[in-house]
């Protein structure tokens, strides 16, 4: 049975003042449920109040070969008593599962770090796997860091031995034992996660019971252990300030698909997401599967481009049209999304970014699909872009994607990328009542006597009429050959092509979206840093330390990429340099240069792992230390190289 989480003493209080923040990674083989083991960890966290924000890391295989380096799975979560922002730089606890689990994370870890490692594992045939020349926990290199090492293999199979499981069923036990051994460390209750496995093995009571035996012994461990000899305490985290509500542990994923339905509401459309699975973009359908009461129908399409077509064909028949793919799948899509500018219909694209190009690294995050949603298309074909910043953000951007694609007539690319859709963090449930509506007015009047109706007909945004096909009165033909203004007809004549090809630019370019704010800082100064996306977490926390050293540093983020804001310009200009993170070769720093004439310098990164808080920081000291950059922590081996920095 399982009991309520210890309460610390004052005495034991006062000798383990609380951290503001801890960093804690699982990683093991990706057979061994890391991800599962950090996803129940951090319902663990979010119920005990604490701010939170996780980081999973998988390979791209199904199943990886066992024990090998590329096969190592990890889920990394930051949390605290204060406003956590990213999934956290460095590691204060690394479980390592296996030695190649060990060989991949431990140079991340913090110095005086924890490693907790399974022994069990670190046999002759894993560590050959892992390329280790003789056996880390015994040799001495781990030196730098506190270690545990235990048999948590063997401690895991006594646990369960009364249940009468299979060796290999039994390991499959050991993430629950040491997630029993997380939450003693972490002073946190059980109890949910004891419902959890009730409910999960609801059809398999004994494996529920077995790896309820695991957990509870992984924290029984803890308890009785003296691990207080080790210099290894049980530490509490108060939880984090936040305002009354009603709160849930989000993914961006989740997000997105709320947002998606929400904005439907604030339509008052049906919505129809057709969609083909592709990492790590099938989590939305996934998501929005589970939504059916509020007018959402999911298609599981044979194909990209049919997944698209079957959206663009709702989005005629009079609902909002969904779709969502990565980098590969949206040049599929292309063709298609073109046909939907052609005929000026609402369509809502996601883009989830991963590395590339081609397959490229399918379970890792970038932002390197830019490029592809401002202009990655045949003929002069723009859409509006906006990108998320968080997995709370995307609920918003996602409402405002299907807004302007409903209100304006026109597809809407809404960009995430891996590190968003699958990372987690607290979201205060909105009330929708506070959100202004929308509603969709389709035309159903009939044209003046003697007049024609002209589907191709503007108002004074530029938006042609949405209407049902088969209104009475109302009957018109679309297509994606190209149209006399207003009639629609099929027209070749090179001015019409010109006036249309003006009328579609026109219409986008002025598409009303909200003046860029400054997050950190003021108009005017020494360095604004640039950012878009996920990047926001880095970007705020690295601002916000340097403007702490005195340095004059201003934070920029901007969601709405296509069109930019119309104050962007000045406001850019007003700063001495402009620095811009990203995680791609400078896409957002070309744009910049290219519709404001600023000398924007990049920082880039790709290597399918977010930036860290400490790269950024660097590079605003080196951008703003001077003779003090040492002394602000700069690091030369953070700064873009000069053959990145165009003149």
């Amino acid at each position: 049975m399982a009991t309520a989480a210890h309460q610390l003493t004052p005495e034991e209080a006062s000798a383990n003042p609380p951290p503001e923040a801890i960093v804690v990674r699982f990683a093991g083989d990706s057979g061994d449920g890391m991800q599962l083991t950090g996803g129940q960890f951090t319902l663990s966290t979010a119920l005990a109040g604490n701010d939170l924000a996780t980081f999973p890391d998988f390979p791209a295989e199904i199943r990886a070969p066992q024990g090998t380096l590329f096969g190592v799975s990890a889920f990394q979560i930051n949390f605290g008593s204060t406003q956590i922002d990213t999934a956290g730089d460095q590691p204060d606890v690394l479980v390592a599962m296996n030695p190649a689990a060990l060989k991949t994370n431990a140079p991340s870890l913090k110095p005086g770090g924890l490693i907790i490692a399974d022994e069990g594992e670190f046999n002759q045939r894993n560590l050959d796997k892992a390329k280790y020349e003789s056996n880390p926990l015994e040799d001495g290199s781990l030196g730098k860091w506190q270690l545990l090492k235990l048999n948590i293999s063997q401690l895991t199979l006594d646990a369960v031995k009364p249940f009468g499981l299979g060796n290999k069923e039994a390991l499959r036990c050991k993430n629950m034992w040491t997630l029993g051994l997380a939450l003693w460390m972490f002073d946190r209750d059980r109890e949910p996660l004891v419902d959890w496995l009730k409910a999960k093995f609801a059809k398999a009571p004994t494996l529920a019971e077995a790896n309820i035996a695991a957990l509870n012994a992984g924290h029984a461990y803890g308890e009785t252990a003296e691990l207080g000899a080790m210099g290894i305490s049980q530490r509490h985290v108060a939880a984090a300030p936040s305002e009354p509500g009603l709160y849930r542990t989000v993914t961006g994923a989740d997000s997105i698909a709320l947002g998606l339905v929400a904005g439907a509401q604030l339509a008052n459309l049906e919505m129809f997401y057709g969609g083909y699975p592709i990492t790590p973009a099938s989590a939305i359908l996934h998501a929005l599967s589970r939504l059916k009461e509020f007018g959402v129908t999911t298609f599981q399409a044979e194909d990209e481009i049919a997944a698209v077509a079957s959206a663009l064909g709702a989005s005629y028949a009079g609902s909002l049209g969904v779709t969502c793919s990565s980098g590969p799948g949206i040049a599929l899509k292309t063709e298609a999304i073109g046909l939907a500018i052609m005929t000026e219909l609402p369509l809502v694209i996601v883009n989830a970014q991963r590395g590339g190009p081609s397959t490229g690294l399918p379970t890792k995050t970038e932002q390197s699909d830019l490029y592809q949603a401002v202009y990655g298309r045949n003929g002069d074909a723009p859409v509006p872009v906006i990108a998320t910043r968080s997995a709370a953000d995307c609920f918003d951007c996602a409402i405002e994607a299907v807004r302007i694609a409903t209100q304006y007539m026109t597809p809407v690319m809404l960009l995430t990328d891996g590190y968003l859709q699958n990372a987690a963090e607290p979201w205060k449930v909105p009330d929708i009542s506070a959100y202004e509506p929308f509603p969709v007015a389709f035309r159903t009047e009939l044209p003046a006597e003697g007049e024609k109706f002209l589907p191709y007909g503007r108002d004074e945004t530029l938006k042609r009429p949405w209407v049902k096909p088969g209104t009475p009165g109302l009957i018109h033909r679309i297509g994606g050959i190209e149209k006399a203004q207003g009639t629609g007809n099929i027209d070749y004549s090179p001015a019409n092509h010109q006036a249309m090809t003006d009328i579609r630019r026109d219409k986008v370019a002025g598409i009303a979206v909200p003046d860029q704010v400054v997050e950190q800082g003021q108009a005017g100064g020494k360095l604004v840093v640039v950012g878009w996306g996920s990047t926001y977490g880095p970007i705020a926390q690295a601002v916000r330390r340097a403007r702490a050293k005195g340095l004059d540093v201003a934070h920029v983020h901007i969601r709405h990429v296509w069109p930019l804001p119309k104050n962007l310009g000045d406001l850019l200009r007003s700063y001495e340099h402009i620095l811009v993170p990203e995680m791609n070769t400078g896409q957002l720093k070309t744009v910049l240069r290219d519709q404001f004439l600023v000398n924007a310098v990049p920082l880039n990164k790709v290597s399918g792992q977010p930036f860290t808080i400490a790269e950024i920081e660097a590079a605003i000291a080196r951008h703003l230390g001077g003779d003090r950059a040492e002394e602000l922590g700069a690091d030369d081996s953070q700064l873009p190289s000069p053959e990145a920095v165009n003149p």
